[in-house]
């Protein structure tokens, strides 16, 4: 008996043994590869933008080629300007006092009545819910537009896409600086879990814990820098609106086609939850939210109106 638990506990160690040298063997050959692109590399700052480009080159792709993929997706149909007169006449106007390109309008079938842009300031596009042309009036869809082109105009969507991957791209890059470093960790952490008897409990090792607080820390910074864009996000939903008011003159029809949006709405999670206006939201929920509160926004809209700090007039609030 005391045989083969000795030998259990031989076989046990000399896996750990094999485990420990396997990783320390893939992780030094990681070390050789990163040392031998470090000496052939270009300085550190070359290098630092050499990443940093590459990361916007990437963000431009996707955020350039996605545009064509999410109308197929949403199966958008451009909107005629025979067909729709009236709502072109207001977007020329609007065209006219932004600087932005005219962009091209889509009717959609979209999970709930809203609108959205896409594209840059010379080649962007409105995506326009079905039932918008019904139940807004023509004053009221001349503000949605007005705030769509606001965000055309400040290339909000293209920059937190570019932000986004730069950061996804430095952060690539430094995992893969580390990646060595980690390998070696796990490495340690399984091999002493196993000559200890308990292969399943190498999360508890020192190297274990170390990796847990190290994966916590990386969490962090994800964590801090969606925090950080949903917060600038929600800053140029303030803005967007702020100028579609100013343009327009008229910030109670954006106001009432917020108003009748949140009525009628109900934004379900998915690939275009960013781009929509959604209702309220609890304290810990708008944290997160890419979008103010829209009773804020509609609040914001009205005392402007009543101050009349879009165009020197006081409005009547409706």
């Amino acid at each position: 008996m005391r045989s083969r638990s000795t030998g259990t506990r031989f076989l046990m160690v000399t896996i750990g043994c094999l485990l420990l040298l396997t990783y320390l063997g893939v992780a030094g050959i990681g070390y050789l590869a990163l040392a031998a692109l470090w000496r052939a590399a270009p300085d550190p700052a070359t290098t630092t933008l050499v990443v940093v480009g590459a990361g916007l080159l990437v963000g431009y792709l996707s955020y350039r080629f996605g545009t064509s993929a999410v109308l197929s997706r949403l199966e958008a149909v451009e909107i005629p300007r025979s067909r729709a007169p009236k709502l072109y006449s207001r977007l020329d106007r609007l065209e006219d006092r932004m600087g932005v390109d005219a962009p091209t309008l889509y009717v959609a079938q979209l999970p709930a009545p809203n609108a959205f842009a896409i594209g840059s300031a010379r080649s962007g596009a409105i995506v326009l819910d079905r039932s918008l042309l019904r139940f807004l009036t023509v004053d009221e869809l001349e503000g949605l537009l007005a705030h769509e082109l606001a965000h055309l105009e400040g290339y909000d969507a293209f920059v937190q896409t570019l932000a986004l991957s730069v950061f996804q791209t430095v952060a690539g890059f430094l995992f893969l600086l580390v990646s060595p470093l980690l390998l070696a960790t796990v490495g340690a952490a399984r091999a002493i879990a196993w000559m200890r008897g308990r292969p399943g409990a190498w999360p508890h090792t020192i190297f274990g814990r170390l990796l847990r607080r190290l994966e916590r820390g990386v969490q962090l910074a994800f964590l801090l820098v969606t925090l950080a864009v949903r917060a600038h996000s929600r800053r140029r939903e303030y803005a967007a609106d702020d100028r579609a008011a100013a343009v327009t003159g008229n910030p109670l029809a954006l106001a009432r086609a917020l108003r009748k949006i949140q009525r009628v709405a109900d934004p379900r999670r998915g690939l275009l939850s960013p781009l929509y206006v959604h209702t309220e939201e609890d304290d810990w929920t708008r944290l997160f939210s890419t979008h103010p509160d829209t009773s804020e926004r509609v609040e914001r809209l009205v005392e402007r109106a009543r101050t009349g700090s879009s165009d020197g007039r006081p409005q009547r609030v409706q």
